[in-house]
């Protein structure tokens, strides 16, 4: 590919740091660097049209874990793991709303729900047995008392079915992740920003004093230091990372008059979520259904969790009531063995900030800042 003189000094030269990824990690990474550094010349490469992951493609739920999340994680981790883990969440949407403004990412805190239904009797049991303990942590965090209740009075007021209590989250919110990447990216870009969409990293090399990276397009770009914030799709880059893709489905309805529902919502120990977006119903998750098969960084549906999905639907949140679905698609997550983030430098000149852990609304802010942070060291 050629380019004119113009386009060469102006796009391709002097380059400070590139950026691979787009999603909420890169351009927060952006954000920062030319917040503190202006004078940076700082480009964010993207391999697709919009953001590939799962940046704009999630259900744009603002939490932080629910209670029998927080339950299992200290089955495997450290009490000061599990919630300085909930603390870097809570406080990486507080970033978040800072930098855009609630009314920007249309951010509600509504309050969030766990469903249980009577096979979970035992699971319910034990989650109440530990509000207590788990509003004492959460009120050090979020500054507020019983964040954690008891809401079986409002399983009616939702008309569902078959559920037979619910565990609110007062703290829990939603937001509209297609209009927070947007005013991430204009904001990036009123700063000099460049963003470069259509473009996919393929190799990068850290030569000592700077990289150099290879694209799809035969460009090869150099800058002083690189950073990749590509989540799930990290090991396509740095295969070394301990970076599992997870790939989530999800569907939403047309508009339901009179619909009941508000709030964000968790059923099956978290792995089906849904909420409201207006009068619709947005309604994602499945992936337990068969892990292997969505350990994928392939953008596409299956048979089994949409129709899975329905039957949920029909049977569970919206019983009797006549909805149609308007639209599906995918994302994809990063997952790992640890629920921790990976921010680290790989080599001298290049770092990473990935493995969100389908967290990336509450936590991408802040692991976006820490990763420019590295790469402020590095230059």
């Amino acid at each position: 590919m050629q380019f004119s003189f113009w386009e060469q000094n102006t796009y391709f030269s002097n380059i400070d740091v590139l950026i691979v990824g787009s999603g909420i990690v890169g351009l927060n990474a952006a954000l920062h660097l030319k917040t503190t550094q202006p004078t940076l010349k700082v480009i964010v490469v993207e391999r697709g049209l919009l953001p590939t992951g799962a940046s704009s493609k999630n259900a744009g739920f603002a939490c932080f874990g629910s209670p029998t999340e927080l339950l299992d994680d200290l089955t495997h981790h450290s009490e000061n793991e599990v919630f300085g883990l909930v603390e870097r969440r809570w406080k990486g949407l507080q970033r978040l709303r800072r930098n855009l403004g609630d009314v920007t990412i249309d951010y509600n805190r509504w309050g969030g729900y766990e469903l249980f239904d009577q096979s979970q009797r035992e699971l319910y049991e034990q989650s109440i047995s530990q509000l207590p303990y788990l509003n004492k942590h959460l009120q050090t965090i979020v500054g507020e008392s019983d964040i954690y209740r008891i809401a079986d009075e409002k399983i009616n007021t939702f008309g569902f079915r078959g559920i037979s209590h619910l565990i609110e989250s007062t703290a829990e919110g939603q937001i509209d992740t297609g209009k927070m990447i947007l005013a991430l990216t204009q904001k990036v870009q009123a700063l000099g920003v460049i963003i470069l969409n259509n473009l996919e990293i393929q190799q990068l090399h850290d030569e000592g004093t700077g990289i150099t990276a290879t694209t799809d397009k035969g460009i090869l770009l150099k800058a002083r230091a690189a950073l990749v914030a590509t989540n799930g799709f990290a090991r396509q880059l740095l295969p070394q990372l301990q970076v599992v893709p997870a790939r989530a489905q999800v569907l939403i309805t047309k508009p339901i008059p009179g619909l009941k529902l508000k709030g964000t919502f968790h059923y099956d120990k978290g792995y089906y979520y849904f909420r409201n977006i207006g009068q619709r119903v947005l309604f994602g998750g499945g992936r337990n259904l068969d892990f292997k098969a969505e350990e994928t960084t392939e953008m596409a549906l299956t048979d089994l969790v949409q129709h899975r999905l329905e039957e949920l639907l029909q049977q569970v949140i919206l019983p009797d009531t006549a909805f149609e679905v308007e639209q599906r698609w995918s994302g994809i997550m990063g997952m790992g063995p640890a629920k921790t983030t990976i921010v680290q430098p790989v080599s001298e000149r290049v770092s990473c900030a990935v493995r969100m852990g389908g967290m990336g609304v509450a936590i991408g802010s802040l692991v976006g800042e820490e990763g420019a942070q590295l790469i402020l060291q590095q230059l």
